[in-house]
């Protein structure tokens, strides 16, 4: 007797894996970069076992992971440089204070504790740049004097509320095509400009 096929996933199943992916991400146990890759397969995902492969490593209740790192509440530059990245913790809220120097904050490989992180930022003349994966909403307010601030489309997930004076306070939404380079790598790639392309 030859196999049955695989049912056809509808719109409401790939809906319902990226709510529970969501909900896992809030929880602590998938990154950003682990949540919106994951994402991008149940939307080009074409049967509901396809749909399952995603979720079998992750249980059915998506309860908070115990965890002992300390989550990352403020950064701060004067005159300097100051890098966060990796697998941060993040919760609630983050503060971001600089002041001629520079911040960047890497979210891609982060655990989110929560529906939606808050970022503070306050530039005075210098740089401060977050970069998270492709896929990732992000909601981007604020007020730029003599500076910039440059927001990415979608919906609410990371919210960004910035002032700057004389500085720049960017938001790089990284291609699920460079999950694997490391911090370095992305930003070599973003300054080249090759990720111009990759985010249209």
């Amino acid at each position: 007797m030859p196999d049955l096929p695989a049912l056809r996933a509808s719109d409401a199943d790939r809906e319902r894996v990226i709510v529970l992916l969501r909900e896992h991400a809030a929880a602590g146990r998938l990154t950003l970069e682990e949540f919106t890759d994951r994402m991008s397969a149940a939307y080009l995902a074409r049967t509901n076992t396809e749909l399952e492969e995603l979720a079998r490593d992750l249980p059915a209740e998506p309860a908070p992971v115990a965890t002992r790192r300390r989550p990352t509440r403020f950064l701060f530059s004067l005159f300097g440089s100051t890098v966060r990245e990796g697998r941060i913790r993040v919760q609630g809220r983050i503060a971001c204070l600089m002041g001629f120097g520079n911040i960047d904050l890497d979210l891609r490989r982060a655990t989110l504790e929560g529906d939606v992180i808050t970022i503070l930022a306050l530039g005075v003349f210098g740089a401060i740049d977050v970069y998270v994966p492709e896929g990732v909403e992000v909601d981007l307010h604020g007020l730029a004097l003599g500076g910039h601030k440059l927001p990415q489309p979608g919906t609410p997930l990371v919210r960004i509320f910035a002032v700057s004076i004389f500085a720049g306070i960017d938001v790089w939404r990284v291609p699920i095509a460079w999950t694997q380079q490391s911090f370095d790598d992305v930003i070599r790639g973003i300054r080249s400009g090759r990720h111009q392309a990759l985010e249209e």
